[in-house]
């Protein structure tokens, strides 16, 4: 072999020295590559099956004329095969018109995008994938990609399309023009109790779609909480999800202000100021009124807020799913009363009373709370084994504050709050960002030799069926797509097999 030398040895015995680290890196991709496409391959099979099991199964119990039928099936079988000839594709970001920033993180931002082709309008989460490798973040940005493919819910933000160039991955996902829970708090300072119970009951079934994929969110957060236009809440920003039994993920918080955000130590509260001698404020109204003039710069500083993290995380002993439900009644709290129940003046502060929740836990006088919202926030804020949806989110729907909701029909209901939306373009719900740097020429993922960088993000690309109805100008008038490209898989089969190098066509 090319890589494997040989040398003798003083004793004349033929040593052989292993291959080249280029080597065994060229096998390691060429091994997850041909995983990664099998697997493919396999679920696809599954899919498609699965959805024509679905449109019969529906059709056998419908009363339309057979002619009806017939056509129907004749429509998902062409879109079935429009959708086959999309995902052969290349996609790429010039694919996209680029419109207006509506958000924008330590990694990357978020923007609103129209589809050159269908005309679709979507929000694109761009994240760069040196500053990913850097920060070992690498797991973390595999795991959101994996949620989004993997959970369907009404709850959950869809994703229509995944890919990469050379510098940047991309997630394009349904724009929810309504904006976030925070901003909704801004408006409105505190919410009803029976608006507060809409948009926790929603809450609970996003967070129960991802348990039950065994994901935890680990940032439930009012920013994360997204308002369609008609004002159902969808739950979002999956960069810190951790798939159950996961051990290589790193802690919750990249750059707390707890320190190595990988150790596994507890942390020494002992050493954190003591709470009540930093709070500066004198009652309630005046820790209302600094909460509301710092919560946006708390919400976007580089650390954020550690206000809606449970103490088991925080304490780095071990957690699992309870974590997302103390985090649940934070916000519960937050809507309610009109600040977090652990807000102080500074983040240490904040953490010394989450981890101490007992002595902090309190509800101001002047909040008109019945007992039966008290009873839930507090079977919330507790200790995990203790704690309400320890046993599953259906601990949580029987609390009686949730008496009269009629969660298998929550979606099809008219919302609670159904915010100013004017036209698909419309970005006033959510904060104005200034472009920062002119975009510049982008380099082809596949005209480039792979990188380290590159390797660690095989298996990025994916395309929704759904997404597939877009392309459709009228019913079973697909419109045309771009012709003379070969089949992505046998174009990469073709360059492994004549080079034997898998660095050179590692796909997505």
């Amino acid at each position: 072999m090319d890589d494997i030398d040989e040398e003798t040895d003083e004793g004349g015995v033929k040593e052989e020295i292993p291959g080249s680290s280029l080597t065994m890196e060229k096998v390691a991709v060429a091994t997850k590559f041909i995983e990664n496409d099998y697997r493919n391959h396999t679920k696809n099979f599954q899919e498609r099956m699965e959805r024509r099991w679905v449109l019969e199964r529906k059709l056998a119990t419908s009363d339309l004329p057979k002619e009806v039928q017939i056509n129907l099936i004749k429509d998902l079988e062409r879109k079935e095969t429009e959708y086959m000839r999309m995902k052969r594709n290349r996609m790429c970001v010039d694919d996209f018109k680029l419109l207006t920033i509506i958000g924008r993180g330590a990694y990357g931002e978020v923007r609103l995008c129209r589809e050159k082709k269908s005309g679709n309008i979507y929000a694109m989460k761009k994240l760069k994938k040196s500053e990913m490798v850097k920060k070992g973040q690498v797991e973390h940005v595999q795991a959101e990609r994996n949620l989004l493919v993997e959970v369907a819910s009404h709850y959950i933000v869809k994703l229509y399309y995944s890919f990469q160039d050379a510098e940047y991955l991309y997630l394009i996902m349904e724009y929810l023009p309504g904006g976030d829970m925070m901003n909704l708090l801004i408006r409105e300072d505190t919410l009803t109790e029976s608006v507060a119970r809409f948009y926790i009951a929603q809450s609970v079934l996003a967070i129960e779609s991802i348990h039950k994929h065994n994901y935890i969110h680990r940032d439930i957060k009012p920013d994360n909480l997204i308002l369609d236009r008609n004002g159902h809440m969808k739950l979002s920003d999956f960069g810190l999800c951790k798939p159950l039994g996961c051990v290589t993920l790193s802690a919750i918080h990249k750059n707390s202000m707890m320190g190595n955000g990988d150790s596994s130590e507890a942390m020494d509260i002992d050493q954190l100021p003591d709470a009540d001698y930093c709070s500066s404020w004198k009652n309630s109204k005046e820790q209302l009124q600094h909460w509301q003039m710092n919560r946006r710069t708390l919400a976007f500083s580089t650390v954020g807020t550690p206000n809606y993290i449970a103490p088991e995380v925080l304490l780095k002993k071990g957690y699992g799913m309870e974590c997302d439900w103390w985090s649940l009644g934070v916000i519960m709290y937050e809507m309610l009363v009109g600040y977090p129940p652990f807000y102080a003046d500074d983040p240490i502060t904040t953490c010394r009373k989450i981890v101490h929740w007992g002595n902090h836990l309190s509800f101001p006088d002047d909040a008109k709370l019945t007992p039966m919202a008290k009873n839930l926030i507090c079977r919330l804020l507790c200790d995990a084994e203790h704690r309400l949806g320890s046993g599953g989110a259906q601990q949580i729907k029987a609390h009686p504050w949730f008496y009269g909701i009629e969660w298998d029909k929550l979606y099809e209901m008219e919302a609670a709050f159904k915010p100013e939306v004017n036209g698909e373009l419309d970005t006033q719900n959510f904060m104005k960002y200034d472009e920062l740097d002119p975009p510049s020429a982008r380099t082809s993922y596949w005209s480039t030799r792979k990188t380290p960088k590159d390797l660690s993000f095989i298996g990025y690309t994916y395309k929704n069926f759904d997404a597939v109805k877009g392309l459709y100008h009228s019913v079973g008038d697909p419109a045309p797509l771009r012709a003379g490209k070969m089949d992505v898989e046998e174009s990469e089969m073709q360059t492994l097999q004549s080079t034997g190098d898998p660095s050179s066509y590692c796909r997505t």
